[in-house]
């Protein structure tokens, strides 16, 4: 008998077993009510699903996954499904269970103390933030979706966002883990520990593995001191070089309460002004290239903000800056931070085909990716308008190019990676990676084939053997066939 007749007589067993496990409210059969929860939130990456199960605790995930263990279904975890990549959408074989975390959204414990705060998977990353500052503390990772993404995709993407700088990735944000395996296993690592040596460090094997090794079901994160007094500054600067230079002269001035520093080119900014309602320019006259920073300090009072403007009074005697404006409020900073987080909106208004490269360098070469990636780009595409800002603190930047005459509605234009692959053979050169924080999914799998070595896939498949040997752990992502 042919192994899809096998499934189809399981599956709607396995149906009802997770009925019996999640409760009616838990689990969703309609089409219409499956359908938020089978595309990604940009309309890129479309599938279909058996069901959509919603577990209200740990022990109704691990039912579930035991049942799909047993059954050899696919389980597709979700969180806030806001990811970039369509790692949290199945395929369209619709032989899928979506496991999406919603419901598992308690703030366990806050241990001000210990500087920790447990929470489930489906905890909104902006909820767990709130927390946090009503105890007094910040929780860092700070990200344009914070509003809707989940904690537990946070996770399972290895977020970055803004605060890398200072804080870093989710990764170093996290203590202990809760994970489901996929067999129906649980593994209780919930510990508030910074100093446990014994033996593999196991969380770092699922966050930013995608949800294909098992499901984070809960976490114990890290806190800081909430920080009392801030600065914002808009900083014009000639290039790259000079925003370098002047990150170099921060550090001097103002040491580790620089927690964001963002690079973005003029055509960024004249996206936003012509597309955004209200946008407008924070300085009299255009220039180039563009830094935002943020500082944040424990202490409350102006102090920052003067060690803000004496540094950038050196910066405009010695040259890396040309103009600034620091932020007199909070509304202004707000105002400030929503021309960098528009961008990305603001390219989704124009017609033509956007190709979008998440990429990352050591911080000290991303002027000479950038003059180099502009160089072959005009070569290769005369009139390209490359669309460049990202988190130059860290080295990551959201390089994104407009090729003229290519519109996002021509199919032939939407596959070319011609684009892509010269964007990303250039980062490889210089010792970058071609996803710096949105992770594999489905959308790079081309990609991690070209650019992992084979030695990396090696070990990358042995761990996925080793915990998934049946493959049932969000298939088709992350890995290539």
């Amino acid at each position: 008998m042919p192994d899809n007749a096998k499934s189809s007589r399981k599956r709607p067993g396995a149906i009802d077993r997770i009925r019996d496990a999640v409760g009616a409210q838990g689990l969703l059969t309609d089409p219409r009510e499956m359908a938020p929860h089978v595309v990604d939130w940009r309309g890129l990456f479309h599938g279909r699903a058996l069901a959509v199960a919603r577990p209200a605790n740990v022990g109704q995930v691990a039912s579930v996954v035991k049942i799909c263990a047993e059954t050899r279904t696919a389980v597709v975890p979700q969180g806030g499904n806001t990811g970039m990549c369509g790692a949290s959408v199945p395929d369209a074989g619709g032989g899928a269970i979506v496991l999406n975390l919603g419901r598992m959204n308690r703030i366990q414990e806050v241990d001000a103390l210990n500087n920790t705060i447990s929470v489930e998977a489906g905890c909104i990353l902006a909820n767990v933030q709130q927390a946090a500052r009503e105890a007094g503390r910040l929780f860092p990772l700070s990200l344009g979706a914070e509003g809707s993404c989940q904690i537990g995709g946070n996770l399972s993407t290895n977020a970055g966002g803004v605060n890398v700088l200072r804080y870093g990735n989710t990764r170093e944000l996290v203590l202990g883990l809760e994970v489901v395996l996929p067999d129906g296993r649980v593994w209780d690592g919930m510990r508030g520990l910074r100093k446990d040596n014994t033996g593999y460090d196991l969380k770092q094997v699922f966050i930013g593995a995608e949800g294909t090794l098992g499901v984070i079901t809960a976490a114990v994160l890290k806190l800081f001191p909430l920080p009392r007094s801030s600065a914002t500054a808009w900083i014009a600067v000639a290039s790259p070089e000079s925003a370098l230079e002047l990150l170099a002269l921060l550090r001097q001035h103002c040491g580790d309460k620089i927690s964001a520093f963002e690079l973005i080119s003029r055509n960024c900014l004249d996206l936003v002004v012509r597309h955004i309602p209200g946008a407008r320019d924070p300085l009299p006259a255009p220039h180039g290239w563009y830094v935002l920073t943020d500082l944040g300090d424990a202490r409350e009072g102006g102090a920052i903000r003067g060690e803000l403007e004496q540094a950038l009074g050196a910066a405009m005697e010695r040259g890396p800056a040309r103009d600034a404006v620091i932020a007199e409020s909070q509304g202004q900073s707000q105002a400030l931070w929503k021309l960098r987080e528009s961008i990305p909106e603001a390219a989704r208004a124009e017609p033509e085909m956007l190709y979008r490269h998440d990429i990352a360098v050591a911080v000290s070469s991303v002027p000479a990716f950038i003059g180099e990636a502009r160089a072959a780009l005009d070569a290769r595409f005369p009139g390209v308008n490359i669309i460049c800002f990202g988190h130059l603190g860290d080295g990551n930047l959201h390089y994104n190019v407009f090729v003229p005459g290519r519109r996002r509605d021509d199919a032939a234009a939407r596959d070319a990676g011609d684009v892509t692959r010269l964007v990303y053979d250039i980062a490889l050169r210089h010792h970058g990676s071609f996803s710096a924080e949105h992770g594999i999914g489905q959308s790079k799998l081309a990609e991690i084939a070209r650019y992992k070595s084979g030695v990396e896939l090696a070990m990358m498949r042995a761990l996925k053997h080793t915990f998934d040997p049946n493959n049932i752990m969000n298939p088709g992502k992350v890995l290539p066939d």
